[in-house]
Formats: C-alpha cells, structure tokens, sequence
C-alpha cells in the first residue's frame, strides 16, 4: 500500500476510534474498504487519495460493480469513502471530496408478492360456520381483497365510513389522505351478515365504533389479524407465509390482469405517486416472461 494512502487511512481510523467509539468490526469493515480504494491508487499511479479526481473514484466504483459487490455493498463502500474524504478534507490533508457528487447506488424494486385467483377463492373460503367470529373472519378477507385496502385501514374501519347500501367505504390512508373505495356484491353481503349476526354476538351489548371487533369488545388489532389470515392460509393449503398486504397486492394484480387503467388502481389504492402503482405493470412483465420461457419452442 502506498504511504501516503496508509497515513490517511491510519488517521481517519484512529479518528473513529476515539471519537465515535466504534465497534472492532465496524472499523475493520472501514478498513478493509479503504484498503480497497488504496490498492486502486497503486494501480493507477497514484501516491495518495489527494490525487483522485471524481472520475477516477467513479472508475474505481465501476470495477468494483462489475467484481460482483452488491448493490448494498456498494453504497456501504461509498458510505466509507464519504466519511473518510469529508475528514480528510477537513484536516486539510485533500484539496477537494470526489466522492461529494457521485450518488448511492439503488437496488431495483422488489417485486410485491400476491396470490392467484385459485388461491384468493380458497382463501375467501376458509372460515366455515356461521360463528361469530368466522363471519367477522369472512366479512374482513371479502372486503380486503374487494377494495385493497391496507390491513391497517381495515381494523381501524369505523361504522360510520361505511355505506353498505352504496357499496362504498370510506378509507383514510398515509397522512391521513380520505378517499372512497367501492365493494362488490360479495363483500357487501359477508359485511352485512357480519353486521346483523356477528357483531352483536361479539359484543354482548357492549358499545364500539369500530367495525371489527373481539369477543371482548375491542376492535381486532393488526397482529391478530396477521394470526387469522395465516392461519386460513393452512387450512386452505396455501403453505408459504402470507400476509394481509399480499391480498392488496392480489387485488392490484388481478385488476390490471383484467383491463383496468393503471390511474383507477391509483386511485384505488390511495398511492399519491403513479410510479408506486407502476410496480404492479412490472408483475405482469415478470409473468408474461415466465410464460415465454415455459411454453414457446423457440426459447
């Protein structure tokens, strides 16, 4: 390692050391990846980190990408670049930060995860019995996977958001944004049963705003729900876990599987931002690939 690239990182280290009192391993990961861009400077003539330009930092990032460092990795890299030359440049032991413009590196979206249609049916279908709490159980599923709302939306639903003979519910969403979603016959029927016969029972008299409640009177926390729907989830044979947010997921899907316009899904859904919803135009791309790859004989 070049001198001049020791004596910065020596410094910049024993800085950590004792002025943030970081871990053994938290240096020793700065450590090994100054290491790396002081190995760089050997190979490309340069006597110190006070002689790289941002080009030469941003070609130094690009060998490390295509060495196979992920993406996380790579911001974590650049994160202790960052550190190391903004000290440096306050010790005045470099002349500028080229590492000041060159942004993070992003991991593309992760895909959300949703069910079939098969899988939804079956899922709609696991609360047999005409029970209190298995028509509260079928009454939530019904209206999650109707409307696509978010699980918080649904616990925290109250008697007067709904407009059964509408078939209307209000949901108040992010930052308290109100928007008004429309059921379908099947949901509007499990929620009236529930309405009639299930709530009632569940609540012996006792008084609540909200719409899905305990047997104690309360109303049904996320957790428990996240319990119940799992739970239906193996009954139906659904093995892998799954979530309420994957029947909002189902309900997006399902909708532009079908022909609806990517604006109403917005709507729908309550995203502010289109690209949110764009993730669900992604989905079908990833499928209709899939499609290619199993079935076409030229592939």
């Amino acid at each position: 390692m070049n001198n001049r690239c020791q004596e910065q990182i020596d410094f910049f280290l024993n800085h950590l050391r004792a002025e943030r009192n970081l871990s053994h391993n938290t240096l020793a990961a700065y450590h090994q990846d100054l290491e790396k861009l002081a190995l760089f400077c050997r190979q490309t003539g340069k006597n110190g980190f006070d002689e790289l330009s941002q080009l030469d930092v941003a070609e130094f990032l690009k060998q490390i990408a295509r060495g196979g460092l992920g993406v996380r990795s790579q911001a974590r890299l650049l994160s202790a670049l960052r550190g190391c030359f903004r000290f440096l440049l306050s010790e005045q032991m470099v002349k500028s930060d080229p590492t000041r413009d060159i942004p993070l590196p992003r991991a593309g979206r992760k895909l959300p995860s949703f069910l079939t249609l098969q899988e939804v049916e079956a899922l709609l279908a696991a609360p047999r019995g005409e029970g209190p709490l298995q028509l509260r159980d079928r009454a939530m599923l019904e209206v999650l996977y109707a409307t696509g709302l978010r699980v918080s939306e649904l616990v925290g639903m109250k008697l007067d958001w709904l407009d059964l003979d509408s078939g209307l519910v209000r949901a108040f969403g992010k930052r308290r944004k109100e928007r008004l979603v429309p059921m379908g016959e099947p949901a509007k029927k499990a929620l009236a049963e529930y309405l009639e016969k299930g709530r009632p029972a569940l609540l012996k008299n006792r008084r609540s705003d909200y719409v899905f409640v305990t047997s104690r009177g309360r109303h049904i926390s996320r957790q428990a729900f996240w319990k119940k729907i799992r739970h239906y989830a193996l009954i139906c044979g659904i093995n892998r876990r799954i979530s309420p947010h994957q029947l909002r997921h189902s309900f997006a899907t399902h909708l532009l599987e079908r022909g609806a316009d990517l604006r109403s899904v917005q709507t729908l859904l309550g995203h502010s931002d289109i690209a949110t919803t764009e993730i669900y135009t992604h989905i079908n791309s990833a499928r209709l690939r899939q499609v290619i790859d199993k079935f076409h004989p030229r592939t």
